[in-house]
């Protein structure tokens, strides 16, 4: 086995992976990136990124992943794509579980991510695919002219608000408590209502997902103590984000009460010679700006913790 370890292996492909792949890969460290879904993480999944520096026109978030993705491939990065399932220390290595095989490492970093947190309510998971939905991106283009349904009161919800006018007739968009959004989405969400392409409610909060034939055709809410059914099409659900650590729950990782990363101020976990960045960490801010400097962060780390390591194989 020990003729087959690696160097580095990082959990997840996002913009805070990439970037610590071009740290460790400049330093000459064999690097391997594994991948469960999509290149990119959910910024790739952003239709346009305005507050990353150095585009002051914005720019796509596929675009951005992928311009991250080529640096750290020039350097030597290598992506393969498996679902890691386990990690434990070893002492002298780290072992992870891909797809079913055992991978050995000097170092890993976990940038595992965050996926879509779910609001868990009758006919949510029955109908996910079929007028229910975590991505406008994705699957906005599906509801031309229709009537659709947006719930949150953070960012990703009155982002993906305005994206969808691309193509829905009209949107509600349905706040349970207080609004969080910057000023400037609301200032644009604004725009949007007064020219009755959007209808903000707040203090609604949803009850059940209901269909027919297959598809959504109503959701069931409650505002005020009294039980409304409004007919629509789709609904996008962004209530915020769930951290992918489900696989570390047997490795002795520490983890905060809501299932994030602890690290360090140098991203090293309770494991030495295992680091977390990006949305995966516990404190992160949630944005792509941040989760680069994390990338780097962990990056320089990695190389630190090697260095003085002086492995040999």
């Amino acid at each position: 086995m020990e003729n087959t370890v690696k160097e580095v292996v990082i959990i997840g492909t996002g913009p805070s992976a990439l970037t610590a792949a071009i740290y460790t890969t400049r330093d000459e460290i064999e690097t391997v990136l594994y991948e469960k879904s999509i290149i990119g993480g959910l910024a790739s999944t952003t239709d346009i990124i305005e507050n990353y520096p150095g585009f002051p026109k914005g720019i796509g978030g596929m675009a951005l992943t992928d311009n991250i993705k080529q640096q750290a491939e020039r350097f030597g990065a290598k992506i393969e794509f498996g679902e890691v399932s386990a990690l434990s220390d070893e002492g002298k290595f780290k072992t992870i579980v891909v797809d079913g095989k055992l991978v050995k490492a000097k170092a890993v970093l976990i940038a595992s991510g965050s996926n879509y947190a779910k609001l868990n309510i009758p006919g949510e998971s029955d109908f996910c695919g079929r007028g229910v939905h975590y991505c406008a991106t994705c699957d906005g283009a599906f509801y031309r002219d229709k009537n659709v349904v947006v719930v949150g009161g953070g960012n990703a919800a009155f982002q993906e608000a305005i994206f969808l006018t691309r193509f829905a007739k009209h949107i509600d968009l349905l706040v349970r408590n207080r609004i969080l959004a910057s000023t400037i989405l609301q200032r644009k969400v604004q725009e949007y209502i007064e020219a009755g392409k959007i209808k903000l409610q707040t203090g609604i909060e949803l009850k059940e997902i209901k269909g027919s034939s297959g598809r959504v055709v109503a959701i069931r809410v409650t505002k005020k103590d009294r039980l409304i059914e409004l007919t629509t099409d789709g609904i996008f659900i962004f209530i915020g984000l769930k951290p992918n650590t489900d696989f570390l729950i047997s490795s002795g990782i520490k983890l905060d009460k809501t299932g994030f990363v602890k690290a360090n101020k140098q991203l090293e976990t309770s494991i030495p010679g295992v680091f977390a960045s990006g949305d995966v960490r516990s404190g992160a801010t949630m944005q792509v700006a941040a989760a680069v400097g994390d990338g780097a962060i962990a990056g320089i780390g990695i190389c630190e913790y090697l260095f003085h390591k002086q492995y040999t194989l």
